[in-house]
């Protein structure tokens, strides 16, 4: 078997957060699909950021605004020179999405605990139910990285092209038409099915059964034997783009494709919107 994907710009290891916690200059921060795991205890030093009330505006359907995240760095104690580390449960499935936001605004000292939560708890290292206080900072986000998002109209305009891939990371059932979301959430469109010429990659064929990401050879298979090559403008989406955001991290960052944005509207929009094309 290949060797452990290693990433230094991107992953760190479990190893390298235990060498790392008290370091002024690095803040790990949790971001979990169940809200309530970092009550019932988290690294100790790590904050939390709530996925539903914090990296979503509260009245439109988009992410945090730039003023809001803004908000939300200067309150956690990040500054430029603070390197950023999320983590989370769920194999980094909403921890990405963090990563993302942070990229997105330009915060370029950000890195991802390659298994997260999980590989944490299973290797029983130490948690706290403590919260940390850390003095407000003076953040300032001076660029949007644009490059990164994709809207409606993008994927619009591309759908007919040669050069374009389009990756649904949702489940084959979502993808198939034979569901319209996963049991249990609130965001939910109309219609099922998929974007005509997506191919259907789910986001968590990327990951290991201990949470840590594949190794860059099997990720390379994984993408490219779908069609999705670094050739072409890629674009990643699901259902409120927060699984997008996890194979956008594998494309961009770890594959270092050149052209990848993440869809965040994502079926949520897409099987919403009159007359726009679905396949099953």
């Amino acid at each position: 078997m290949p060797d452990v994907l290693t990433n230094e710009q991107t992953l760190v290891n479990l190893e390298w957060a235990s060498e790392h916690l008290n370091d002024e200059d690095v803040r790990f921060v949790e971001i979990d699909v169940d809200t309530q795991s970092y009550d019932s205890g988290h690294i100790p030093g790590a904050i939390g950021w709530n996925w539903k009330t914090q990296l979503q505006d509260q009245l439109k359907r988009t992410i945090a605004s730039k003023e809001d995240f803004e908000k939300l760095l200067q309150e956690s104690g990040i500054d430029e020179d603070t390197t950023v580390v999320v983590y989370g449960d769920n194999n980094n499935w909403f921890a990405a999405w963090a990563y993302w936001l942070l990229k997105y605004y330009g915060h370029e000292k950000a890195k991802v605990l390659d298994g997260g939560r999980k590989k944490w708890i299973a290797e029983d290292r130490e948690l706290t139910t403590e919260t940390p206080d850390y003095e407000t900072s003076d953040y300032t986000i001076d660029e949007v990285e644009s490059e990164y998002r994709a809207f409606r109209d993008d994927v619009k305009e591309k759908l007919e092209s040669d050069d374009f891939g389009l990756v649904d990371v949702r489940s084959p059932e979502e993808f198939n038409g034979e569901i319209i979301a996963p049991k249990g959430v609130k965001e939910l469109s109309l219609r099922a099915g998929h974007i005509p010429g997506a191919s259907n990659i789910p986001w968590s064929t990327a990951v290991n059964e201990d949470g840590t990401f594949k190794s860059k050879e099997e990720l390379q298979e994984i993408y490219e034997q779908e069609g999705i090559t670094p050739d072409k403008d890629i674009v990643a989406y699901c259902r409120i783009g927060e699984r997008s955001a996890h194979t956008w991290l594998v494309l961009n960052e770890l594959l270092e494709y050149p052209n990848v944005k993440n869809y965040d509207g994502s079926w949520t929009e897409w099987g919403n919107l009159i007359n726009a094309p679905i396949e099953r």
